[in-house]
Order: structure tokens, then C-alpha cells, then sequence
């Protein structure tokens, strides 16, 4: 959703009033980029990802870890990361399930960095293909989990395809020409 107006932050206040989560995230967001006259405030996005989480937001699960992990409004705590990353990972975010795998990786737990790009190659992430590649270059992955990783991936793939994507791609395309 993208806006520049003073009715639509109105509007995401309304639904923030009536606990959407969604809509609570993405004033979060809007908050941490300083975004559509919102002064940046990492301490008040905090704030609303933590109270969209409660109210079900995966998204939200995901940028509290990222916040812990860079120490954006909030002390930063590696190990709340974890927790946070993990639960959103285990409801299907793969960008969660991905900080998992480097930051496992940075610990010298490379089996365990294999196994969370393994999940998120095969939900489609090109990314944990590619470092599953490079463990496998370096020793650390095997010949099955490369061969798993990337049909995994491939299957994922295909099955993201669909004829109203293509077209919305082609439309988009058409627009950056």
C-alpha cells in the first residue's frame, strides 16, 4: 500500500484504532522509514510491530528480530532475534527462516545454516539456493541436500506461476520502458 496524503495515514489510523495488525505493521513501517510525514522513530515502530505481533502479525515477528538484531529501537539482544526470527520462521516467513540460516552460519553451525536454507530454498528463496551452492562448493552441504535445494526450488517456482502473474509482470515491464 503506498500513499502521500494526509487521508490515507487517516484511513490506517482508523483500522489501527479497531486492532488491525496489518494495519498496525505498516504504520510501524512508516514510522521506522519516516515515510508519508511520519517523523523517523525507531523506538515507536517498535512499538506497533510488537503490538501487531500480538495481534497475529508475522511480519511484525520478523522486523522485532530484525530490530534486536541491529539494535533498532530497542537494546539490541541477539539472542531475542533468534526468538523472534524463529517464531516467524515456524508461520511460514522466509526471510525469517533466512536470518536464521546466516546467523547460525556467523555461530559456526553450518549444518544448521544448511537446514534453514534447505526450508527456505525450497519456499522458493533464490538466495538460500545459492548459499546452499556455496556450502555445497565448500564441503559443507552435501550432494543430496544441493540436489534437495534445488528441486525444492524449482517446484516452488512453478508453482508461483500463473497467467494473471505473468500478465502483471508484462504490464509492469512495459511501465519501466
Amino acid at each position: 500500500m503506498a500513499f502521500n496524503d494526509a487521508d490515507g495515514l487517516a484511513m490506517i489510523q482508523t483500522r489501527v484504532a479497531k486492532n488491525d495488525p496489518a494495519a498496525i505493521y505498516f504504520l510501524g513501517q512508516q514510522y521506522y522509514h519516516g515515510m508519508n510525514g511520519l517523523q523517523k522513530d525507531a523506538r515507536k515502530s517498535f512499538e506497533l510491530w510488537t503490538e501487531s505481533a500480538e495481534l497475529g502479525s508475522i511480519n511484525a515477528l520478523f522486523c522485532l528480530g530484525n530490530a534486536y538484531d541491529l539494535g533498532e529501537g530497542v537494546q539490541q539482544d541477539k539472542a531475542k532475534a533468534v526468538e523472534f526470527f524463529t517464531k516467524a520462521a515456524m508461520q511460514g516467513h522466509v526471510l525469517a527462516r533466512v536470518n536464521l540460516g546466516w546467523l547460525e552460519g556467523l555461530k559456526g553451525n553450518h549444518d544448521r545454516a544448511v537446514r534453514h536454507f534447505l526450508i527456505s530454498a525450497k519456499m522458493g528463496d533464490k538466495d538460500s539456493l545459492e548459499n546452499i551452492k556455496k556450502e555445497f562448493k565448500a564441503g559443507i552441504a552435501t550432494k543430496e541436500q544441493y540436489a534437495e535445494a534445488l528441486k525444492g526450488y524449482q517446484d516452488a517456482v512453478e508453482e508461483m506461476k500463473s497467467h494473471d502473474r505473468d500478465e502483471a509482470k508484462a504490464y509492469m515491464d512495459i511501465g519501466r520502458k
